[in-house]
């Protein structure tokens, strides 16, 4: 690991040319993708900069080896004891020593804390976790079933089976009635058509906008009732109960 003024700049292997100087290279781990960090303060020629989301990391973040300016340190040695306070210049030999980086993880405390460690395995597993946490993200959309004035029994009910399995699934539903030429005249049956979607879907919805008119078009927004659908899926994957009279 090496630092150049306030930047660390991550590279992936196959980014590097074969001409380039291996002797700032330093690999993490023999494992896919392999990632390097140089201190450069520029890419040099042919090369990509590339990091996380393509943001580089910055050192406002985190002081690392000559880029910690303090007189001495309280330092977490690489198997994370407690090696006390020392100077920088120890700090620093010691990590050298272990082939690793010196880390300052508390730099308000008095004095400040330093852990030696791979920083480049660090970035790289840190960035993997947030990857991994946005990915666990369920995205929210908003669906829209849309009805008629005279919209018969069973095709509103294919409609509400849609809208079920996207609350199910975690999205909004937008339920709209539009009318046409004299329909404006009798808003009280769209009315109740929405009062009747909303409350065959209420075991697992909640009204989040109440039914109002927009131009010609009347409408609904349902929401996941979040608590409602977790306690239907755990019915669900509940193990059926066994009849008495089967067990004996």
């Amino acid at each position: 690991m090496v630092s150049c003024g306030n930047q660390f700049f991550v590279f992936m292997r196959g980014m590097i040319p074969d001409s380039s100087p291996t002797q700032n290279r330093r690999f993490i781990d023999d494992s896919p993708p392999r990632v390097v960090l140089f201190a450069r303060s520029k890419p040099a020629a042919g090369w990509s900069r590339f990091s996380y989301e393509e943001k580089h990391i910055s050192a406002n973040e985190f002081r690392v080896n000559e880029g910690i300016r303090v007189p001495e340190v309280r330092l977490i040695g690489p198997d994370g004891g407690n090696v006390g306070v020392v100077s920088i210049k120890q700090a620093l030999q010691i990590a050298r020593d272990a082939d690793m980086d010196l880390v300052e993880v508390s730099p308000n405390a008095v004095p400040p804390v330093c852990r030696v460690m791979d920083f480049g395995k660090f970035i790289y597993e840190r960035a993997k976790k947030e990857r991994d946490a946005k990915k666990a993200l369920v995205k929210v959309e908003l669906k829209e079933i849309r009805l008629r004035p005279k919209t018969n029994e069973a095709h509103r009910g294919f409609k509400v089976d849609d809208a079920r399995r996207w609350l199910l699934q975690g999205h909004k539903v937008r339920v709209t009635v539009k009318f046409r030429g004299r329909e404006m005249d009798y808003p009280e049956i769209a009315l109740e058509d929405l009062r009747e979607v909303a409350q065959s879907l209420s075991d697992i919805a909640v009204i989040e906008q109440s039914p109002m008119m927009e131009g010609r078009t009347m409408l609904v927004v349902l929401a996941p009732a979040k608590a409602a659908i977790a306690k239907k899926k755990e019915k669900a994957e509940a193990p059926a109960e066994v009849p008495a009279e089967a067990t004996s």
